[in-house]
């Protein structure tokens, strides 16, 4: 039977009971005798800890418990540490990487804005938060590190006194003879570009709940996370118990972007709290503790130099490129890495050699968010590429439509490793297709006419364009468990969780498809290391491929094991059985038809009649997905500037992508906008601000803005299909792409508009202020 429900636009499963109102978030559960957490955090950025003291929070109503580092000393263990460097990468490129892992609660001092010193819990937030206030912590302010280039040089005060220096990660990479070619080169542009400092902004923030169980020493955590199976492994190490006394629980998850896909101190301490206090505890976040302490991400500066021929046949690039962890290197290679194996996307560049750092500061870790190191290294190469075609007189699109790859030239392989150290080698794709597809959906020459008309009149328009080539779906592997019940109904539990992906719907669409039945007759279970004993969980645009696969594989396991038992009831061979619709019936003869539960109970035995075959209808499959796939976009953008006021107004966005076989382009489309509408953020508003002494000064949404309705403009999207070989989907990811190009393709408007002024954009975010400034500077030069 051909596949009926993937590629379909089906409605989303999931959408009713969040209309009406009947999501259940962390802040849902409600426990008898819950007690309410809340937490001391550090106001320094750096500094010592010299006391502190509980007395007067104790003695405050409502108050239960109040918890320092030597209160739950034998607790506080490392929290998780991620990307460690693959074998396959260390033998290509020599990295050097240290790393110390942060304790879920500050014992001496503390690196950051928002670390956390104490705990209490008490029958609310409200009195919670007022013991809070109560706790008296001494410091001693200690030298602050801010500046991402000045903490990398010697004499710098050193955060990790271990280290010797600040440089958590250094490494060079790249091939061919990068220094001859630019000796040679008919023309090099060199420029240094500067990517902001900004977070995921989920609506709902983070969340725990713990449940301590005295009678079975059992452990219950609700966890508003992408990574339960990572959760649940944390908290084993910690706390010393088996994986199966261990459940974690990812309720409906309002929004992750990667923000919860790293290990938290209050993932533990939460737990921690319950079994001390024996009694259910809960935290939810408050938005100005997610601005402070939750992942932060993006903030890098990159040194970048490109070398052409004077016909724009790209030769070489050169980067040098900085990249601010924050105060712990929680995350390993995963950042810098990515930045560099994302550099060229989808240019063809001969030559190539890059050296990076990764430098800790007294701000809050980065993880990765939505994107991880791709839209900072597309910015920095696509702006190089408009700054070179500037150099060079010619039109940014001629310039990349002559540098750009086709699908003749796929497979492609870079010189350079990927960051799981495989070779690093696009699966298919046409890049230059995507290109002209984009070019002619939004009409490019036609806004190029009327861009020069309305100059004349005053009016400034631009026309920014970027491309990425992306990584996704990477290993080791996602998990799925698929079973039929007696009514011939599915339960399909993955590893993967959903924070508004639309997981119930595509997976239940691969799963029908697989087995034969209706779409309603799946049940998705999702986010629930009870399901399924192992997982890896959402992130890196992963749950398509893996998950997927998993889920089709088991499926098809589960459609043989139907075969069979409907072979014996219907005296055929297994081979002639067909499924369709919940039906069961012998190729040929559709009078043979029976409803799918019947065959089901037939394999069942009773003491009245024995069964022909076991009643095992389950499969169980991890797919190990050995290197990534590559999933690829052009993004165009027309935006218009005000030079009076330095506003930026997005006219038109456009997105023309591939993600190989779409499962439900709905959902699709809903990724890229939503991704898009990040994108957007980061380009035009979004930046964390800290001052010279770790202070953030953009804590709440007065200060850090993101964008609303009114800075959207409708997104238009071209889908193409370039299945990947690499999965037996050909599907690739798409959960990040919308995110990775806006900043790029809006700051090379940006520039395209203020072409009169001969202005050059270096930086993000594009606020009036920053336009303005532009400006001024280019009209004094």
């Amino acid at each position: 039977m051909g596949a009926k429900l993937f590629g379909a636009s089906v409605r989303r499963k999931e959408d009713p009971r969040f209309l009406r109102g009947e999501g259940r978030y962390v802040d849902d559960i409600k426990l008898p005798g819950m007690l309410h957490a809340a937490f001391v955090r550090s106001p320094h950025g750096h500094a010592r800890i010299l006391s502190v003291k509980t007395d007067a929070a104790h003695r405050m109503p409502g108050v239960a418990h109040v918890f320092t580092f030597a209160d739950l000393e034998r607790w506080m263990k490392p929290l998780p540490l991620f990307g460690s460097v693959p074998p396959g990468l260390a033998a290509r490129v020599d990295v050097t990487m240290k790393q110390v892992p942060q304790l879920a609660m500050a014992r001496d001092r503390v690196l950051f804005v928002g670390e956390i010193v104490a705990m209490v819990l008490a029958t609310s937030r409200a009195l919670a938060e007022d013991a809070g206030e109560a706790v008296e912590v001494t410091y001693e302010p200690l030298a602050a590190v801010v500046d991402m280039v000045a903490a990398a040089e010697p004499g710098s005060p050193v955060l990790h006194g271990e280290w010797g220096d600040n440089v958590a990660i250094h490494f060079a990479t790249g091939f061919g003879d990068t220094e001859a070619v630019f000796r040679g080169a008919d023309v090099t542009v060199r420029e240094r570009f500067h990517i902001q400092r900004y977070v995921g902004m989920p609506i709902e923030t983070r969340g725990v709940v713990a449940q301590w169980d005295t009678r079975d020493g059992t452990l219950t955590t609700w966890n508003g996370t992408q990574v339960v199976h990572f959760v649940q492994q944390g908290l084993v190490a910690a706390l010393g118990l088996p994986p199966h006394k261990v459940r974690v629980i990812a309720p409906d998850v309002g929004g992750g972007f990667g923000t919860k896909a790293t290990g938290y101190p209050e993932d533990l301490l939460i737990p921690v709290a319950a079994i001390a206090a024996r009694r259910p505890v809960k935290w939810v976040e408050d938005r100005r503790e997610h601005m402070m302490a939750a992942a932060h991400a993006r903030h890098q500066i990159h040194d970048i130099e490109i070398a052409a021929r004077r016909d724009g046949s790209m030769l070489a690039v050169r980067d040098r490129i900085w990249v601010d962890l924050g105060a712990y290197n929680s995350w390993g290679i995963v950042l810098p890495y990515n930045t560099v194996a994302h550099l060229l996307g989808p240019h063809r560049v001969p030559s190539l050699s890059v050296e990076c750092r990764g430098v800790v500061t007294n701000k809050s870790p980065n993880a990765p968010y939505r994107g991880a190191g791709r839209p900072e290294t597309v910015f920095a190469m696509d702006r190089i590429v408009d700054c070179l075609a500037r150099e060079l007189r010619m039109d940014p699109a001629e310039l990349r439509r002559k540098n750009y790859l086709s699908a003749a030239d796929m497979p492609y392989e870079l010189g350079i490793p990927y960051r799981d150290g495989n070779p690093l080698v696009y699966d298919s794709g046409d890049f230059k297709a995507a290109l002209d597809s984009a070019l002619s959906a939004i009409g490019y020459d036609a806004l190029r006419r009327e861009q020069a008309e309305l100059r004349a009149r005053g009016i400034h328009r631009g026309i920014g364009i970027s491309g990425y080539v992306e990584g996704t779906a990477i290993g080791p592997y996602e998990g799925a468990v698929v079973r039929l019940d007696a009514s011939g109904r599915a339960v399909v539990a993955t590893g993967a969780c959903c924070q508004g992906q639309g997981h119930e719907t595509s997976f239940a669409q691969i799963a029908a498809d697989a087995l034969g039945i209706p779409l309603d007759w799946v049940t998705v279970i999702g986010g629930d290391t009870a399901a399924i004993p192992f997982g890896v969980g959402t992130f890196a645009s992963r749950s398509a491929v893996n998950a997927g696969s998993s889920i089709h594989v088991a499926a098809g396991k589960v459609r043989d094991k139907i075969a069979e038992a409907a072979a014996a009831l219907l005296e055929a061979a297994p081979a002639d059985i067909e499924v369709s619709d919940g039906a069961v019936s012998v190729r040929g003869a559709p009078a043979s038809s029976v409803p799918l539960a019947r065959v089901i109970q037939s394999a069942i035995p009773t003491f009245a009649r024995p069964s022909l075959v076991s009643p095992d209808f389950e499969a169980t499959v991890y797919h190990h997905q050995p290197t990534v796939t590559y999933t690829s976009a052009v993004h165009v953008a027309l935006v218009e500037v005000d030079p009076g006021t330095g506003s930026v107004r997005i006219l038109r966005y456009l997105v023309s992508h591939d993600c190989g076989k779409v499962i439900n382009p709905v959902i699709v489309e809903g990724q890229i906008h939503g991704g898009v509408a990040q994108g957007i953020g980061g380009a035009l508003l979004e930046e964390m601000v800290y001052d010279e002494h770790g202070q953030l000064l953009t804590g709440t949404f007065m200060d850090y803005l993101v964008p609303t309705a009114m800075e959207l403009p409708p997104i238009e999207t071209v889908h193409l299909e370039y299945p990947s070989p690499r999965n037996p989907l050909g599907v690739k990811g798409i959960g990040e792409g919308g995110a990775i190009s806006p900043p790029a393709a809006i700051a090379n408007a940006v520039e395209d508009a203020l072409a009169p002024w001969n202005a050059r954009v270096t930086r993000t975010p594009l606020g009036p202020s920053v336009v303005l400034d532009l400006i001024r500077r280019a009209t004094r030069s």
